[in-house]
């Protein structure tokens, strides 16, 4: 008699990663959904909700002009970032040489990340609800930070008014620029999109 066929065992399904479809939205991005949509609707009298302007991605860089002579400012800019943000920046190159600045072409001037998905939401909600409300004598974010084009760009002095950065391990306090890229058509519906994320504009 032919020998029955061994049976191949059955495969277990792979724990699902951290991040995955089952973990819960970013609270921001719920709030958006839940709230935003339908009030930016009613405000500006879309036809439908894919009209509402939406949050596209967050560009944070960071400007080391002493990277050209110093190769630990840049590694401690690059750490300090990717602390913050999560992610690894990338370098920003010099595209012509200056001799008036000593700049040589393809010298690193800068670093910057771009975040989208779970860790811009993640970043926008440390950056409103932790990090602005611990800059000293804080009275809002200046209004005048538009481009024209429903995009938002806000400078911070120190990077230490991010938890995660420890003051007596950086090696200088360095500005940072952060810009909110978003779907809007203008200025107006971009700031009733942020104020309604809980950006707070000083008034005028």
């Amino acid at each position: 008699m032919a020998k029955a066929k061994q049976q191949a065992p059955k495969k277990e399904a792979a724990p699902k990663a951290p991040g995955t479809k089952s973990e819960a939205p970013p609270r921001l991005l719920q709030t958006y959904r839940g709230t935003i949509v339908q009030q930016m609707t009613k405000e500006f009298d879309y036809g439908n909700v894919m009209q509402v302007p939406r949050l596209n991605k967050i560009v944070v860089n960071v400007g080391i002009g002493e990277a050209k002579d110093n190769d630990k400012a840049l590694d401690a800019a690059v750490g300090d970032v990717t602390t913050i943000t999560g992610q690894k920046p990338q370098l920003i190159k010099a595209k012509k040489s200056v001799a008036a600045f000593k700049l040589r072409e393809g010298q690193t001037v800068g670093i910057k990340t771009t975040l989208r998905g779970r860790r811009m939401w993640y970043f926008l909600d440390k950056l409103l609800n932790v990090a602005l409300p611990r800059i000293r004598d804080f009275r809002g974010v200046t209004p005048d930070g538009f481009d024209g084009r429903g995009n938002y760009t806000l400078g911070l002095r120190e990077q230490v008014v991010f938890p995660e950065i420890d003051y007596d391990k950086i090696d200088k306090l360095r500005g940072l620029e952060v810009s909110l890229i978003t779907t809007a058509r203008n200025d107006d519906e971009a700031r009733s999109l942020l104020t309604r994320l809980g950006m707070p504009y000083r008034k005028r």
